[in-house]
């Protein structure tokens, strides 16, 4: 089997994993904007396809162990590879973590009373949003100029959670009929911040796929 074949295999595997990112995103946006607007129906949509997202999983991760088999690649191709592998699972947890908000809100924001507009809380979330975008791009055409400043974007994540958690508090001494509502926009919070940590790693692993070294960001 030759290096063309393999080379035409990663490249459709790679076009798998950017529509894997476009899901999981996707996912994670809407689970929001069904937040923002209490949108149940979209709610729903976000926990109707959550299985789509295992399927590229297991499908991408099928075809990657295929080719290692079949090729036995070397050097940057193993490294596109395995860079694959690690990005279709931090993906997944992206994705999943949009099914979980959606699945909070479905269940518990079905009701306007006690809701909170906490600003930060979209800022966080447009960060995050950004993140993932620019992982997915650098991955795409090995561009690591596109993920350079992550350490300093995944610091600015880290301080509007802390933010929110501040902001939720004094909601919940003030008046405790917020206690319910800012507990989920705290978890909420937190679960973005953990999509952040991922966009994190994707860059890592893209950082290794093109350059050979290893970077550790925050």
């Amino acid at each position: 089997m030759s290096q063309t074949e393999l080379h035409k295999e990663i490249i459709q595997l790679k076009n798998a994993v950017l529509d894997m990112g476009r899901l999981a995103l996707s996912m994670l946006e809407n689970a929001i904007k069904s937040l923002n607007t209490l949108d149940i129906e979209l709610a729903k949509e976000v926990l109707h396809i959550k299985h789509r997202i295992r399927d590229y999983d297991n499908k991408i991760e099928e075809k990657a162990l295929k080719l290692i088999a079949l090729y036995q690649p070397m050097a940057i191709d193993l490294r596109r590879l395995a860079c694959i592998l690690k990005m279709i699972t931090y993906l997944t947890r992206i994705g999943r973590y949009g099914k979980d908000i959606a699945q909070v809100i479905k269940r518990d924001f079905d009701k306007k009373e006690n809701l909170l507009k906490l600003v930060n809380l979209q800022h966080i979330y447009e960060h995050v949003r950004d993140m993932i975008n620019d992982a997915l791009k650098s991955f795409d055409k090995s561009d690591i100029s596109l993920i350079k400043d992550f350490e300093e974007r995944d610091n600015e994540v880290d301080q509007l959670r802390w933010a929110i958690f501040r902001e939720c508090i004094t909601y919940m001494m003030e008046n405790p009929k917020y206690i319910t509502t800012c507990a989920h926009y705290i978890m909420f919070a937190r679960y973005l911040e953990r999509c952040g940590d991922h966009a994190c790693k994707m860059a890592e692993k893209i950082q290794y796929m093109v350059t050979g070294k290893h970077v550790e960001i925050s």
